[in-house]
């Protein structure tokens, strides 16, 4: 039995990471995969009772995160209807590309930590088609804007969906997490950004003629996109606050905060029309999230939950013990590994592998776990959601991100890793 699930595993994880060859969404290959280790398991093992208590459990763990991101995601999704991240790029003015390309890479690395990577990729190339007229400038800022997004995303409870994954988890803490990861996801983005801005040195910012407005037709006040801007950010920055303080999952946190930004845009618009306050409430932001994303989350959750309730993960890990030893050089493995597939069913197998008791939250393993996871995804375009989104956005050939960007990302891995070890040796070794 053992050994069909792991096969059945392998071809479902080799389907996700062949979405774009096969043209076969990852969401179904992931549900897929989840429904036929669960009926193999469930079949083998004859004991009905302990696969439905098992089934049970796991699905609890599986949904919260998936109320975590959905809450998230529609926050996000009301704030940009409101037309709210313009209070962000309306204040970047500058005539030199390399000033330019250091204030989109901070920009992204701190707007990343507090809201999630693809997010932040999504509108922070939207306004360098706003602001760069050349392709071939657009793409080194798209490659930066990917790496600047994965490297904020990684210090921070709520900017990366592996993050949270360990956060939720209990494996890191909100504190320690941003505390233990900052400098070396801070070393990802300027060993690139350096590298990149010495590229591009000299040039100045080419504005194209013509600039549409992203969200055109959407009429709010400066009132309007300035107060939802405020309230999402706001709901997003205090849900670790809210755990910090209740010590409830940050989930509910997320629906709390997302109930009271619904009344907000309630009370705002209660004067307007309805056709003219429809694209503007929450029930139009949670009809266009991405909904393909959370289904996918929730399939390779469940199917990694098979193998961590059948012991197979635990099994691997002493097997990766007693073959390579350090836990430092597994890691770093693991987040290479995540620039060719998907890096949340890495951390979710890491998780079912190393037992808590043995790996105490907020250890080397768990936050070095959630830097390697989180950058390894820039090495290449497909590596992570934010390179995926990216790689669409800006017609993005993999063989143009392979020669130009992934050696500069490759570099900032390395040095952040070698930043946090040396960081942990120092100060807990």
């Amino acid at each position: 039995m053992l050994t069909l699930l792991v096969v059945i595993f392998v071809l479902a994880y080799t389907a996700i990471a062949l979405e774009h060859p096969l043209k076969v969404n990852k969401s179904a290959s992931a549900l897929i995969g989840a429904g036929l280790l669960w009926t193999v398991y469930a079949l083998a093992t004859g004991d009905h009772q302990l696969v439905s208590q098992q089934l049970n459990e796991s699905l609890s763990n599986t949904a919260q995160i998936i109320f975590f991101l959905m809450g998230a995601m529609t926050i996000v999704e009301l704030v940009d209807a409101h037309q709210g991240f313009v209070v962000i790029t309306s204040r970047i003015t500058t005539t030199r590309l390399t000033t330019l390309l250091w204030l989109i890479g901070f920009v992204t690395f701190f707007l990343s930590a507090m809201l999630d990577n693809l997010t932040t990729t999504i509108v922070m190339i939207s306004l360098i088609k706003k602001l760069l007229d050349k392709h071939e400038d657009r793409l080194f800022f798209a490659g930066i804007i990917v790496i600047a997004a994965n490297a904020g995303g990684a210090w921070s409870p709520i900017g990366d969906v592996t993050t949270t994954m360990l956060w939720i988890g209990g494996q890191i803490t909100t504190l320690a997490i941003m505390k233990g990861v900052f400098l070396a996801s801070l070393a990802n983005l300027l060993i690139p950004l350096a590298v990149t801005s010495y590229v591009l040195r000299g040039k100045l910012v080419e504005a194209p003629t013509f600039v549409e407005r992203r969200g055109a037709g959407v009429v709010t006040t400066t009132f309007e996109r300035n107060l939802m801007f405020c309230c999402g950010i706001g709901t997003l920055v205090a849900v670790p606050i809210f755990k910090t303080l209740t010590h409830l999952p940050p989930f509910m946190g997320i629906l709390f905060g997302l109930g009271i930004l619904w009344l907000v845009g309630e009370l705002v618009h209660r004067n307007k029309k309805d056709e003219e306050k429809q694209h503007l409430t929450l029930v139009h932001a949670l009809a266009h999230i991405d909904m393909s994303s959370v289904v996918f989350f929730i399939g390779i959750l469940l199917a990694v939950a098979t193998l961590e309730q059948t012991h197979i993960l635990t099994n691997v890990a002493a097997w990766l013990d007693r073959v390579v030893g350090s836990q430092g050089l597994i890691v770093t493995i693991i987040g290479m590994i995540s620039a060719i597939v998907d890096n949340v069913p890495l951390v979710a197998a890491s998780m079912g592998m190393y037992d808590m008791s043995q790996f105490h939250p907020d250890s080397f393993l768990w936050e070095f776990m959630a830097y390697c996871a989180g950058t390894g995804g820039s090495i290449l375009i497909i590596g992570s959601a934010a390179g995926v989104a990216a790689m669409g956005l800006e017609k993005i050939h993999f063989f143009w991100y392979v020669k130009r960007i992934s050696g500069l990302a490759l570099l900032g891995y390395f040095s952040g890793a070698l930043v946090y070890v040396i960081q942990y040796s120092l100060l807990r070794g």
